[in-house]
């Protein structure tokens, strides 16, 4: 199983989730709640198929996001899932503050590497179903330079899928929502219609937060508690 998959003992997140924990329930409770998340995400590894652990070019998307699956069904309170969203929002992203310090999605090159990026990943996510026909199913889109914008689809997610299965959907958005605050960071705006989660297709375009495109668009959360894109009537 350790090669198959990334155990809780190397997953970079667990830290800043303990952390979490102690400072909202407190160290009487802490012990008895992270029990409970590490059976859980044990027991998911249990019935994973295995996505190739530290391999997988999305292993932290993967992996970050069965965390959160652990954590929530642990939460004592179930607190509303909004009340989640700042903490796993900079949990996965918390790095592009800093980075859209110097990062800047409205100016050309910028768009053009973080383009390059998706080609990229959207290249290793194409080898790794081969291997593993439950990872991400990327389609990738030609870069429109012409209008600045970024793009790629999933045609398949594996965290949508075991939300799916677990009757976890409801803790989803939390993972997928998570992309908006990402590229904001980043002085762009994600214009994305629906995910896997709520649609058969996660389609993902992003541009800088000046472009005309990013004004065509209100975010809005649907009933699922997903954001998504909605062209402004």
């Amino acid at each position: 199983m350790t090669d198959e998959h990334i155990t809780l003992d190397r997953l970079e997140y667990v830290g800043s989730v303990r952390d979490w924990l102690r400072q909202r329930y407190g160290d009487s409770s802490y012990e008895a709640i992270w029990t409970k998340v590490a059976d859980n995400y044990n027991g998911y590894l249990e019935v994973m198929e295995p996505l190739g652990g530290k391999k997988n070019g999305h292993s932290k998307a993967i992996y970050g996001g069965l965390l959160i699956f652990a954590l929530y069904p642990a939460l004592p309170d179930q607190p509303p899932i909004s009340e989640l969203s700042d903490f796993v929002n900079n949990l996965f992203f918390g790095p592009f503050v800093k980075l859209g310090k110097i990062f800047d999605l409205n100016r050309p090159f910028d768009l053009a590497l973080i383009n390059k990026v998706f080609e990229s990943s959207g290249n290793k996510d194409r080898r790794d179903i081969v291997k593993y026909p439950g990872g991400f199913a990327n389609v990738g889109k030609p870069f429109d330079k012409e209008n600045q914008i970024a793009s790629y689809d999933f045609t398949q997610c594996p965290n949508a899928e075991f939300a799916k299965k677990h009757d976890l959907l409801h803790v989803l958005p939390l993972l997928c929502n998570s992309d908006f605050f990402g590229i904001a960071q980043l002085h762009g705006t994600l214009v994305r219609c629906g995910t896997c989660g709520n649609s058969d297709i996660c389609d993902y375009r992003v541009v800088g937060n000046r472009n005309p495109l990013a004004a065509k668009y209100e975010i809005v959360t649907d009933e699922g508690g997903f954001l998504v894109s909605r062209e402004v009537n």
